[in-house]
């Protein structure tokens, strides 16, 4: 019962951590399309 105390929150800190790193990326631009757009144009 002891480790289930210590793990799950261990486990939501973690969860909240990786989700404000996500956040942080996505709002920084670091999973926007670069590829995309410039040959797109070559398509129309």
């Amino acid at each position: 019962m002891n480790a289930i105390a210590f793990l799950v929150p261990l486990a939501i800190a973690l969860g909240g951590t990786f989700l404000v790193f996500f956040l942080v990326a996505v709002r920084n631009g670091q999973f926007d399309d670069l590829d995309d757009p410039p040959t797109r144009i070559l398509r129309d």
